[in-house]
């Protein structure tokens, strides 16, 4: 099983909480966690693209960088792990997207591929005036599919001449081609965003709620499959997901009910209000999601307990049918990256090959 992390590139993480860990985000706190993460065998990182903020006391993810130049920078400064940007479609032009990605693949070495966002909150694009209108809800995935052909006619031959509904290309060019294939992840989770994955990506990734119940992520997966046997071509899936743990159970839980304690519903109402402006949003869509969601800091799968009981969980997620990987968050990403590389993966069966490697 593939592990990856999703770094923190917004202020606190994915805990929607005054009372969680507290931190701006920065370039020398990612470049510590994708080191930490490359230390420890992981296989790639990936960075979010988020425009504006919930607010609320913890000002929730009102404070953000910009994911290309990020990981430009630490392609840099690493030289195994995969990177990941996210692009947010709406707002880069793909020939213009397509040169970006062929210059961190560049700096890079082939390390590079490009998160697809294809934009569910509005406020994000009506603050610069470039919001489709409600239609985008609809068409979405239309036209995201005709940005990943424009970048992949341009990655594969250099030049692209498509014409579609939304982009029209007159010999366009990009140079130098990329030195390896420019891999493509997608976050859809309705049944019309895992076809679109199952058409275009290369992964997808899943969402699951709930406390330690790994059982419920076979739901998903058997989606993405059945999206791909439709497809005829192969997408994997990928889990997001978040640690908090401890010596026992016990004060790992601890963590949480004092993370619970201070959830920031200022930020969490302004966010499903958000969500709720697709009105056709399926259920299982990442809008749905929130809209259902229960009123904690975050609605994304937690693995809470002590080492031990973590790793088992994890074991027991790798023997999904149709999971190719996580993508972890933490409560504290320089603790729990560390937590994770010395008392965690160690215990795993699943990750045996890396552990062996390490030493």
């Amino acid at each position: 099983m593939d592990v990856g992390i999703f770094l923190p590139i917004g202020n606190n993480g994915w805990l929607i909480s005054s009372t969680s860990p507290q931190y701006m985000p920065s370039f020398d706190l990612n470049r510590e966690v994708t080191e930490k993460a490359e230390r420890y065998g992981f296989e790639f990182a990936l960075s979010m693209i988020k425009l504006r903020g919930f607010g609320g006391p913890s000002q929730y993810w009102d404070h953000n960088l910009e994911s290309f130049s990020l990981m430009a920078g630490l392609a840099a400064v690493t030289k195994r792990i995969k990177l990941f940007a996210s692009v947010a479609v709406l707002t880069i032009p793909p020939a213009v997207l397509a040169r970006m990605a062929v210059t961190i693949d560049s700096i890079s070495h082939g390390r590079f591929g490009v998160n697809i966002v294809s934009g569910w909150q509005k406020a994000e694009y009506e603050q610069m005036g470039i919001w489709p209108g409600e239609a985008h809800f609809a068409r979405r995935y239309e036209y995201c599919s005709e940005y990943v052909k424009v970048m992949q006619e341009l990655w594969s031959t250099g030049r692209s001449d498509h014409k579609g509904d939304f982009f029209t290309m007159e010999d366009c060019r990009v140079s130098p081609l990329p030195t390896r294939k420019i891999e493509i992840i997608s976050a859809g989770q309705s049944n019309r965003g895992m076809q679109f994955a199952a058409d275009y990506a290369d992964y997808n990734f899943i969402s699951a709620g709930g406390i330690n119940d790994v059982s419920q992520v076979r739901q998903h997966t058997d989606r993405l499959l059945a999206a791909n046997a439709a497809a005829g071509r192969h997408c994997g899936a990928m889990l997001l997901m978040m640690i908090i743990a401890d010596e026992t159970d016990e004060a790992a839980m601890a963590k949480w009910h004092h993370y619970v304690a201070g959830t920031d519903l200022e930020a969490l109402a302004w966010r499903d209000a958000q969500a709720a402006a697709d009105v056709k949003a399926e259920a299982h869509s990442t809008v749905g999601r929130m809209v259902r969601s229960d009123r904690v800091p975050t609605n994304m799968l937690r693995l809470i307990g002590s080492y031990e009981t973590v790793a088992r969980q994890l074991d027991a997620l790798a023997e999904t049918p149709g999971l190719q990987g996580v993508m972890l968050t933490f409560d504290d990403f320089l603790i729990g990256m560390d937590q994770f590389g010395t008392r965690i993966q160690p215990l795993m069966t699943s990750r045996r090959h890396v552990t062996q490697a390490a030493a």
